[in-house]
Parts: C-alpha cells; structure tokens; sequence
C-alpha cells in the first residue's frame, strides 16, 4: 500500500516540476508553454489558465499524498526505537572441547 501511494507521489512530484517549468514568468524561467509566436491550438491566456489550474490540481493532490504517507509511516507495527524493547537473556553456550593447534611448518 505505501509502494503504491510512494510511486503516485513520486509522479505527481515530476509532473508538478514539469509543469511549473512550463509557466510563463517575469524572471527568466523556461517559458516554454506560452508565447506570442504560438499559434494554433491554445492562446497565451487560455494556456496560463490551464496550467495554473494544473499545477492546483497536482499539487493538491502532491499534499494528500504527503499527508497519506506520513499518516501510514506514523501508525506501522515496528518499534518506533530499540530503547523501548529490553535486550532479550543472552544464553551460553557450553564451550567445545578444542583440539590442540598443530605446530607451524617452516
């Protein structure tokens, strides 16, 4: 379950930096995603209203996921800290007869 919600949380991670890149800015961003010079498919304006609407969207869902799997990490079974297990009795074991060592051959 949390393998599964990580991988989503990983894409909506690249998807939100992907989009945010394609914003048009005042600095010096990328700007890839709008411009005077395209023309077709989508104007400059419709094109800024839709990945400012995309990148809410992502990154709305970017903050469910966060939220998810720090919720999921907070409540699993493991001790939270080997402190707060006491060290199990350490048993003897009888110690085997050895056998002499063999002198060294020079």
């Amino acid at each position: 379950m949390i393998t599964v919600i990580l991988v989503i949380h990983l894409i909506l991670a690249i998807a939100l930096v992907g989009v945010v890149l394609l914003q048009r800015s005042e600095g010096g961003a990328l700007g890839i995603g709008g411009g005077g010079g395209m023309s077709g498919f989508m104007t400059g304006r419709s094109t800024a209203n839709l990945l400012t609407r995309a990148t809410a969207i992502l990154a709305a869902l970017f903050i469910c996921t966060s939220l998810t799997l720090a919720k999921l990490a907070g409540t699993s079974p493991a001790p939270r800290s080997i402190l707060d297990h006491p060290m199990p009795p350490v048993q003897e074991q009888p110690a085997e007869p050895r056998a002499p060592a063999a002198p060294l051959a020079r």
